[in-house]
Formats: structure tokens, sequence, C-alpha cells
């Protein structure tokens, strides 16, 4: 029943390096449905602003030795800010339909009813200036619900956005795809995108040799993986940027697998533990930058207490973990899990839930000490008492 009008977004100039893109079919994928649908096609590009705004931000990440996520960064920056401004200034669209699998508090008519007003940034939201916020719901798939990817986008962007797929599941969707004859795009892959800790993600780059790729952008920074246990020196690396937490490191001439457990970026050394559940990957305590809240910042109980029980997930599809939150003056959270988590990773985000409803987002910045650390501390602590104690009283 609405008038709809179909745009592709283009965010990376296949021309900037070599390698295969996935652009131009994805392209004409987006034309041949408004084709089949008899709706106007648009086409717009981004490629300066996504440079700008999320591959340098993605880049000086990575310098600084943390984990980028740009799917959170690009839909912030460049879907729902540039692109949302597009489709109401220049299309004079009324809202902008996406296809992730999320909802939100809104009826789809409220959405057509909102008035479209451009807020000052402030540190925090005026509280008393945005009545009946919206809240960004889960999809009914739980499986593929993408409300991971939108945790850091604007109230003022989802009021005008709606998600037609919020209520369906992914293999429903594919039915009606089918029965309106969209067959070109049932037989495409998951999106294609560049990063190897990323199940799906942005398709703006397209598949390559991550390492490959990387280093036509950063200078290669050689070091040492070193063995966590014994600080022994396992082999070299070309740059810690290449390698994220909980990542397998090829070592040469080993048959064992060792696995990626902490950076450090001031020696350029990456250390290493023999097994996949080492204890020096577990974790239970982090902080993270200001955190953005999406309704209600900061939530009334943070502010109250200074503290707050809610869930918390760092990566898409990651069972959701019960944790506590400590609000901080900056507005940034340490965030305590009930129980330790694997692979906590500097610069990945730190998403919130409270029920169905993602609450925001903020970006990890520090981790507290691993369970392995802890364990080692203890174990020091226990000896330095028994020597104190050999020596009052010496073993008979």
């Amino acid at each position: 029943g609405y008038q709809v009008t179909g745009v592709f977004m283009k965010n990376w100039d296949p021309l900037d390096e070599q390698g295969a893109c996935c652009i131009d079919k994805d392209c004409e994928d987006a034309y041949r449905v408004c084709q089949k649908l008899d709706i106007p096609f648009h086409q717009v590009s981004y490629v300066k602003e996504y440079w700008n705004e999320v591959f340098s931000d993605l880049l000086k990440e990575y310098e600084l030795g943390r984990t980028p996520n740009p799917d959170i960064v690009c839909n912030k920056h460049i879907k729902f800010n540039y692109f949302l401004h597009y489709a109401l200034d220049n299309l004079g669209a009324d809202a902008m339909a996406t296809g992730h699998y999320a909802r939100t508090s809104l009826e789809e008519e409220e959405v057509f009813q909102q008035k479209h007003i451009k807020r000052p940034q402030g540190l925090f939201r005026n509280r008393f200036e945005v009545r009946n916020t919206v809240k960004l719901l889960q999809g009914a798939d739980l499986f593929k619900d993408q409300t991971f990817f939108l945790s850091q986008i604007s109230q003022a962007a989802l009021r005008k956005t709606i998600f037609p797929l919020g209520d369906l599941t992914k293999s429903f969707v594919k039915k009606i795809a089918a029965e309106h004859g969209l067959h070109h795009v049932l037989k495409k892959k998951e999106a294609c995108h560049p990063f190897p800790f990323q199940s799906t993600g942005i398709c703006f780059i397209g598949e390559r040799n991550f390492e490959k790729f990387l280093l036509e952008y950063l200078e290669p920074q050689p070091g040492n993986f070193v063995s966590i246990e014994d600080k022994k020196v396992m082999g070299t690396h070309k740059g810690w940027f290449l390698y994220t937490i909980g990542q397998r490191a090829r070592l040469a001439g080993l048959k064992d697998a060792w696995f990626v457990v902490d950076k450090d970026v001031s020696t350029g050394d990456i250390f290493v533990a023999p097994s996949t559940d080492h204890p020096a990957l577990y974790r239970d305590l982090l902080r993270t930058n200001r955190v953005h809240w999406i309704a209600e910042e900061p939530p009334a109980e943070l502010i109250r207490d200074k503290m707050m029980e809610c869930h918390f997930r760092c990566r898409h599809q990651m069972a959701l973990v019960p944790c506590v939150l400590t609000l901080n003056q900056d507005g940034s959270v340490w965030v305590t899990l009930v129980k330790p988590e694997r692979a906590l990773t500097p610069g990945q985000f730190a998403v919130f839930y409270k029920g169905d409803e993602c609450l925001g987002s903020g970006k990890i910045l520090r981790l507290g000490p691993s369970v392995y650390t802890l364990k080692q501390g203890k174990n020091r602590e226990e000896g330095a008492k028994k020597e104190e104690t050999d020596k009052i009283e010496p073993a008979t």
C-alpha cells in the first residue's frame, strides 16, 4: 500500500585497489528487483564519506591494536545518517525501509506521522526534550536478529525507519521472494565481506585475502609471537593488526594450534596460548567509551543507582550474557559479566539488552585481567605466604 522507491548505495570504489568486487553485480541485482516490482530505481554514492568516516576509522583502530566493527560504524554514519537524509530531503520520502531483522516500538503508521527535527548534540540528550522515545527491539527471528549492528543509530533515525522484515523469519522472506519471481537474488550468498572475524558484514569492499588487503594500507610492523606461559618466542608475524584475540595463530613448524590471547602494541609482541579454551582467553570485566543509548540516555535506573543489571554481547549471534553496568562520570561504563567470556576484544562493541530491547552500545577500550592472570597472581600470593610461614616455622 505504500509508494516505494528503490535506492542502491555505493560506498566503495572498486578502482581503489586490485581485487574482485561484487558492487556492480549487486547494483544490477537491485535494478532487476525494481524492474520486476515496477518501482523507480536510484543510485547514490557515498564513497568519499565511507572512506572518511568508516574506513579511515577502521585503519586507525587496527593501528592502535584494536579490532574494529565497521558494520556498526557504517550504519551509524552512512546508512542511518547520509542516506536517510538523502531519502527525506532529496527524494521527499516520509520514511526509510531497510531489510534488517529488527523491530521498533512504533507502529508503521506512527512512523509516517513523525516530524523530522534536527537536534543539537550535547553530552547527553535533554531528558525532557524527547517525549515518547522509540525503542529498538529484537527481530522475531532471534537467530537472524540484527539489532547488534543497529546499536549506534540515533533516535531521530529510528523515528523515520521501518523494518518490514522485523516480524518475519528468513525462510519466510525467501518464500515471499520466490513467489514473486526474484530468483536471481535468492541464489546470492550472504553478504560478501572483508573481515575474517565477522560472520556476515559490510558488502561494500568484496571478498579478498584479508592480510594482503590490510597491508595495502598499513605498513608491516614485524614482531614476535610469545608464549603467555613461559614468555618463549614461538615465531614472527608481519603486524599485530593482522590478528585478533581468540584467533588461531599459524606458527611455522608447529603441529598443534595456538591462539592469540593478548597484544602489546609498544613491543609488537602477540601473546599466544596452546589451546582454544586457555584461561588467558577468558575475562569478566571490561570498560567501554561513552555509551550511545538509543531510547533513554542514560537509563533512569543507571543514573539513580549508578549500577544496572542487563544483558551483553560483543559479537553478532553470541548468546546474551547477564552483566552489571557501573556508570562513570564521562558516560562510559564498566561491564562486569556473571561468568568469564572467551575472546573479549578491544575495538569491538559491547551491546546491551533488557528483555527484547536493545539499549545501545559502547566500544570496548579496556579489559580486566584474564582468568589466567588472576590465577597466576593467586598462586604467587600463596607462594609468598608459604615462604613467610616457612621462615617463621622451619619445616621439621
